[in-house]
């Protein structure tokens, strides 16, 4: 009889085992897929900024060409924000074509894709 507890206890404590191993797995794979996910919002953050000040600039350029080709400067820059304004309203009438569903697919897609953390080797 005692032998049958020690075995049962034996079963247990690797049983035991197991599911905390089995825990800190699912863990790390979240803290991985939640560092993942991250880094990607960082570095599209960082490039989608200096993107715009690129075309904060360029439409400076543009407006303040349009004003000296047209001799009224507040011409070119209303030009430009009428051009923003269309911009503005074509992206409104179309976000869910074009940023809710590649966005979503695109966070799906890294969530679910295996080894998503390409490692160096050295």
């Amino acid at each position: 009889m005692q032998e049958e507890f020690k075995t049962m206890e034996e079963t247990l404590d690797h049983l035991k085992s197991y599911v905390n191993t089995k825990i800190s797995q699912v863990k790390l794979g979240a803290a991985e897929k939640a560092s993942d996910m991250i880094s990607v919002f960082v570095a599209k953050l960082l490039a989608a900024l200096v993107l715009f000040f690129f075309f904060l600039f360029i439409s400076l350029a543009v407006a303040s060409g349009l004003g000296d080709y047209f001799g009224k400067p507040w011409l070119g820059y209303t030009i430009v924000a009428g051009f923003y304004l269309l911009a503005g309203f074509i992206i409104w009438f179309g976000r869910e074509r074009l940023l809710r569903i590649p966005v979503m697919n695109a966070i799906i897609a890294r969530l679910f894709r295996e080894n998503s953390i390409q490692y160096e080797k050295n």
